[in-house]
């Protein structure tokens, strides 16, 4: 299926008092958070309501002009994490729109901090960071009922610009990944199903994976027109897999056509999507057929774009990081989990 861009960010020119102001004032609760989970998923639905898939990207520019990237997960560029969850969703769609030549990113703050500075007039990207903390007069209460202490949800929003709009920034910075050459990203991407410790069939004429059992069975690969497809189809059914209780525990006994097997589905698309930059492959749909079932989930719930997506790096975090234990001396496909710091974003 052809799919073409973006999830459009939201950019607002800022000076650089504001955006240390932004960045570092957290959005406090009820309306003013609700109104950034309501505003990231309307982007989203819109993008899915014009056929559009925000996790699959044609990684170059629209208009055909110079630049653009390769599929890879963005990162920050002083810390070399990445960024995960919706955030990935957003910092792929600034990407692909202008064409920048990388997927590294800077706040205000760290690209001073990095010996330059971001040029006058660029508008930064707006990313957001969740999490949860238990406030003082939570912790003296719990200790005085005996309660177990309830903490409470922040959202923050902070803006980041990509290298692309930063001068003077010192040479010894985190690189973009280099995108492993096509005769290598078949072995790591068998490297990567292998590490898993999943059951893996080969054979049949269906993709699936069976909770009960716990396998997961894919056609073999003259199944498919083209190799890499087999690569792809593995990678969303691993991803259902770490669902398992034995893994990251997610509801996965849910019966076909239900909002729950609907969000199950949503996570396994992403996290294949993430999985397959982070190997250098091009992500694609491969259940677009469920279009109406997540259009429904995200619009009856303002939070499941930010779950789904929190679960599915998540997910690919597990894999990747099962992968780079099993191969320690491998720099292939960017094994470290991203940075708490900077990577929540459910709650």
């Amino acid at each position: 299926m052809a799919v073409s861009p973006t999830l459009r960010p939201r950019r607002a020119r800022i000076t650089p008092k504001a955006e240390r102001a932004q960045h570092e004032a957290p959005v406090a609760s009820g309306t003013a958070r609700a109104s950034l989970y309501d505003e990231v998923t309307a982007r989203i639905i819109g993008e899915l309501e014009a056929g559009r898939f925000p996790w699959v990207q044609p990684w170059g520019r629209v208009d055909g002009g110079s630049g653009g990237v390769g599929p890879a997960l963005p990162r920050n560029a002083l810390t070399a994490r990445r960024y995960s969850g919706v955030n990935v969703l957003i910092l792929w769609g600034a990407v692909i729109e202008h064409g920048w030549p990388s997927q590294s990113w800077l706040t205000f703050k760290q690209a001073l901090a990095a010996g330059g500075a971001v040029r006058k007039g660029e508008r930064g990207t707006t990313v957001v960071y969740a999490d949860r903390f238990v406030p003082d007069t939570e912790k003296a209460r719990a200790e005085q009922t005996g309660d177990d202490a309830r903490s409470v949800a922040f959202l923050k929003r902070f803006t980041v610009f990509n290298v692309a709009q930063c001068e003077g920034l010192r040479p010894d910075l985190a690189p973009d990944p280099m995108p492993l050459p096509a005769r290598e990203i078949v072995p790591v991407a068998e490297a990567v199903i292998a590490a898993s410790g999943v059951d893996v069939r080969i054979g049949g004429a269906k993709a699936f994976y069976a909770p009960g059992a716990d396998f997961v069975q894919v056609p073999p690969q003259p199944a498919f027109f083209e190799q890499i497809n087999f690569y792809r189809t593995a990678l969303h059914e691993l991803t259902h897999a770490t669902g398992h209780a034995s893994r990251l525990d997610r509801t996965l006994s849910t019966a076909f056509g239900s909002k729950d097997y609907a969000r199950e589905e949503l996570i396994a698309e992403m996290g294949s999507a993430f999985l397959c930059a982070a190997l250098g492959i091009v992500p694609t749909v491969r259940h677009a057929d469920y279009l109406a079932s997540w259009l429904e989930v995200l619009r009856e719930d303002n939070r499941a774009i930010f779950r789904a997506a929190s679960a599915a790096s998540k997910a690919a975090d597990w894999l990747l990081a099962r992968y780079a234990a099993a191969h320690p001396d491998s720099a292939s496909a960017e094994p470290v989990p991203g940075d708490a710091s900077e990577r929540r974003a459910a709650a």
